[in-house]
């Protein structure tokens, strides 16, 4: 009997890297507070998750000549700028801090149970594979 990876670990191993990508755009938000201009972005997870849903995992780059090399792009989810929730203070940033913080913390929280989800379900296949032994 064929072990299904997808079918044992669901859509859990998707949120893992959208979850990344997530954190990796609020820590920009948080890194950029005070430059001017810099304008917050997000990602839409459901979206990201949807995406992942539908199967499409990666779209290879067709070479032109033989000497390039052959490239695959993972596609990610969408970032879209994040509507403002304070006032422009005159530099044109769009950056708040403390929501920003907020939505790390968040984000690393749902990160940690995804994480803790998986490993549960990793350790009951170890487990009954393992069993079979004596």
């Amino acid at each position: 009997m064929a072990l299904s990876m997808d079918k044992l670990l669901g859509i859990q191993q998707y949120t893992l890297g959208i979850r990344t990508q997530r954190a990796e755009l609020i820590a920009n938000n948080i890194a950029n507070a005070d430059t001017p201009g810099y304008k917050a972005k997000g990602l839409d997870f459901q979206q990201a998750l949807a995406q992942a849903q539908r199967g499409i995992q990666s779209h290879s780059l067709a070479r032109t000549h033989e000497k390039h090399f052959s490239v695959e792009i993972s596609p990610q989810g969408q970032e879209k700028f994040r509507v403002p929730s304070q006032p422009d203070t005159g530099d044109g940033n769009t950056v708040d801090v403390q929501v920003e913080q907020n939505l790390y913390a968040k984000n690393a929280l749902e990160y940690e149970m995804t994480m803790n989800f998986l490993n549960g379900k990793i350790s009951g296949v170890k487990k009954a594979l393992g069993s079979g032994q004596a």
